[in-house]
């Protein structure tokens, strides 16, 4: 594969990962940690940046992907663990999310008043029916998206931030109160709501498929392809976070109550109704090249584990899902977007870091059984606290763990919970996990 063929893949991922999320987050995070801008980047981009990459070379060293590093623990994790989070940043979650995105901050301004639910039904009507038929054919997505859509998406991109950074010159603000103190801690919990960790997951299969299709076979190959990719990737992706958080951190206060309000306030300043129209542009290909990614990969994986839906009929059903419940608004679907995050990262927070350990402890089941037993189970608590639910004794327990203030309780149980399996594992050795030989 030739490095004009790595460019394109790196790209085709740069756009898959860039949705809604990244547009959204970076900006508002500027703004609000104003004076302590720089410890709250550093920490957003290590999981917005740094955690995707590290899963996504995790996914590409074993063979048999994310599926099989979830079959360390157990095979039943594994299908119930990747079939949530395949239906989570697929048709239920993340792919609703983007298309809602899209039409809010692509079509809506522009009508006014006349805007509706109608109009939100004609325009996902639209939107999924081209999201189909890109997803069509894996081998041509990289045609469609490494060449022509991202590069489009790029240079809006640059117009918009270049301009951002040159014209605002406001100092740095006094913080918000969330972020006074534990700035790094409040950004790396920001750079969760990007969902990309859990993208890379699914995104994996995608970029190895595209790669093999590029006549690469030998898995260290692919891992060294997959490698080069991501960086360009990653690398994109951390100088839009930068720019886009400086952007936010220097415009003139606006008092916005979220991400999408502050940039549609500093387009409006910067370009006028040119500036609407420029971010109606990178919103809608930016939720567009992410939803066919999703679907992509979604098609990919369920074709797999249930033989008799073929990859084609997966897209439409995919399609059809994020269609209607696009429909249902923007509110609804994000208020489950932060519980299941707070559930779901921790733990693939802890299967990539036992992967690329996993060589220390030769892949016992134990291990990984027994790290993420304990870390999940107050990462469920966690969860069921954003959703809400009084957690009584359990609250003052989880409250009472080393790093809870900054979300961070699960940790040290993931630690406890390695040293156990360790421990378990030296008293009584076990044989490695199936199929588990972990190829560089």
């Amino acid at each position: 594969m030739n490095r004009k063929d790595t460019l394109f893949i790196g790209l085709m991922l740069f756009s898959m990962f860039f949705g809604a999320g990244n547009l959204i987050f970076p900006p508002f995070l500027g703004a609000e940690a104003g004076t302590s801008f720089w410890g709250a980047i550093t920490g957003f981009i290590i999981t917005g940046v740094g955690l995707p990459f590290a899963v996504l070379l995790a996914v590409s060293l074993v063979k048999g992907g994310a599926q099989t590093i979830g079959n360390r623990v157990h095979p039943v994790f594994s299908t119930i663990f990747m079939v949530i989070i395949y239906l989570s940043i697929g048709p239920f979650l993340a792919i609703p999310r983007n298309a809602n995105v899209a039409y809010e901050m692509g079509v809506k301004p522009f009508l006014g008043t006349s805007a509706s639910g109608t109009s939100l039904l004609l325009f996902t009507l639209v939107f999924f029916v081209l999201v189909y038929l890109v997803s069509l054919n894996p081998s041509t997505m990289e045609k469609y998206m490494g060449r022509w859509i991202t590069p489009a998406l790029l240079l809006a991109m640059v117009v918009l931030c270049t301009t951002g950074l040159l014209k605002f010159h406001s100092p740095f603000q006094a913080p918000s109160e969330a972020y006074k103190n534990g700035a790094f801690f409040k950004g790396f919990l920001e750079g969760y709501n990007t969902m990309d960790a859990l993208a890379s997951l699914a995104f994996g299969i995608v970029i190895l498929t595209a790669i093999s299709q590029k006549g690469v076979k030998k898995r260290s190959d692919l891992t060294k392809y997959t490698l080069k990719a991501g960086m360009i990737a990653g690398l994109l992706l951390a100088l839009v976070y930068l720019s886009l958080g400086l952007m936010g951190a220097k415009m003139p206060s606006e008092g916005a109550a979220n991400g999408t309000e502050l940039l549609s306030s500093a387009s409006v300043i910067l370009l006028g109704t040119k500036g609407t129209a420029l971010l109606g542009v990178i919103f809608t290909l930016a939720c567009f090249t992410t939803v066919v990614g999703l679907t992509s990969a979604c098609g990919q994986y369920f074709s797999k584990l249930l033989p008799r839906l073929s990859y084609k009929t997966v897209v439409l059903l995919v399609t059809l899902t994020g269609f209607i419940l696009s429909n249902l608004g923007l509110d609804q679907i994000l208020k489950v977007s932060v519980p299941f995050l707070v559930m779901a990262y921790p733990l693939t927070i802890v299967l990539v870091a036992l992967t690329f350990f996993s060589r220390f402890f030769n892949n016992s089941r134990k291990v990984y059984a027994s790290t993420v037993i304990c870390s999940g189970f107050f990462a469920i608590l966690d969860g069921l606290g954003a959703f809400g639910l009084h957690l009584g004794p359990l609250q003052a327990l989880k409250d009472a763990l080393p790093l809870s203030a900054q979300g961070l309780e699960w940790a040290l149980p993931a630690l406890a919970g390695a040293l156990i399996g360790l421990i378990l594992d030296r008293w009584k050795p076990s044989l490695p996990a199936e199929g588990e030989s972990l190829e560089l």
